[in-house]
């Protein structure tokens, strides 16, 4: 079961253009985001370290499986084996909003792109994030990566291409 999904929008700029991110993200998810914050100054790109560069939201239960039905159509319900990590977690991104369907363009807001990343988890998982007596989870109760892509594969209809397919 995914317990949650984060859809996060790296902007790389604080001002105008962050605050048109987060109207965007907003409109798409029904929530409103968080800003992210640089952790480093990196004097080429002109960030400065605790700059606001970006936004991110966490979808819990209905909110997160409709969007991920709509953010799989962006990406014409297809994912490579490289986006699942070995704990069963998958990520992807798509390369402009207007993929998404509901979305037109708007010339006052622009094209942005955002990472989908999703977290698979067994019922019971919650021993090892709880604050009285956490403890962890076993390695036969970890979801695994080719658990993970059957679970996508059969409930959202997704097509997982192998590593020789991706180019």
């Amino acid at each position: 079961m995914i317990s949650k999904v984060v859809v996060n929008m790296g902007v790389g700029e604080s001002g105008e253009r962050l605050a048109k991110a987060e109207a965007l993200l907003e409109q798409l998810t029904g929530q409103r985001p968080v800003r992210t914050y640089s952790k480093s100054t990196i004097k080429p790109f002109g960030i400065r370290k605790g700059e606001p560069i970006g936004c991110k939201v966490t979808l819990f239960n209905e909110k997160k499986e409709d969007f991920l039905k709509k953010a799989f159509e962006a990406v014409d319900n297809r994912l490579k084996v490289s986006s699942f990590d070995e704990r069963g977690n998958f990520s992807f991104g798509i390369r402009e909003h207007i993929d998404i369907e509901g979305m037109k363009y708007d010339p006052n807001v622009g094209i942005f792109g955002m990472d989908v990343c999703a977290s698979i988890e067994r019922p019971g998982y919650r021993v090892q994030r709880r604050k009285v007596r956490s403890t962890r989870i076993s390695k036969h109760h970890q979801v695994k990566r080719e658990e993970a892509m059957e679970f996508v594969r059969s409930r959202y209809k997704v097509e997982i291409t192998a590593p020789e397919e991706e180019e």
